[in-house]
């Protein structure tokens, strides 16, 4: 299943490659949720929930990771859990943003989730909005932040604001 909100994340995201010169393209990922990760300048959009297998290699990330109960899906930062306030009727969510290892080892692939679509959108928004820094900061190595998106009630495709809400994590080679 592919979400509004998903492809215009994709949409950012490629409007932005196309600024600097490159292409992009989209692939639909079909239920189980295999994606071939072993690729490069791939870009991975949704939750760990759809893509289990991607879920798995965010195991990798030392800070922060998905989590789930009988509430649902949120995000965590060691002990500090991250519920999106669209659960509590909120026009609000919560992104992952990582930089994550390939399975083979060759390299690393951006990953984008939210807790629910809005967040996943919300992500590609704050990369879109802040490549230049954060490519200045961290250049290729890997990372991961979780964002805080608010977009409009009536239009849940337009993110309004986003920031960090955790630091930049470097992750050790």
């Amino acid at each position: 299943m592919l979400s509004a909100e998903s492809f215009a994340a994709y949409n950012a995201l490629a409007e932005l490659a196309r600024s600097v010169g490159l292409d992009a393209s989209y692939e639909v990922v079909p239920p189980p949720g295999f994606v071939h990760l072993n690729r490069p300048n791939l870009i991975v959009l949704t939750s760990p929930r759809l893509l289990p297998f991607v879920g798995q290699v965010m195991e990798a990330d030392p800070h922060l990771r998905f989590a789930s109960d009988e509430r649902g899906w949120y995000l965590m930062d060691g002990e500090t859990e991250y519920r999106s306030p669209r659960d509590d009727g909120h026009s609000a969510d919560y992104g992952y943003i990582g930089r994550l290892p390939r399975p083979d080892g060759k390299g690393s692939f951006l990953y984008l989730a939210g807790t629910h679509a809005q967040g996943t959108l919300g992500a590609a928004q704050f990369v879109a909005d802040n490549l230049a820094q954060l490519y200045k900061e961290l250049k290729n190595r890997r990372f991961s932040t979780i964002i805080r998106c608010e977009y409009d009630s009536n239009d849940p495709r337009k993110i309004l604001a986003c920031e960090r809400v955790t630091p930049i994590y470097r992750h050790e080679s």
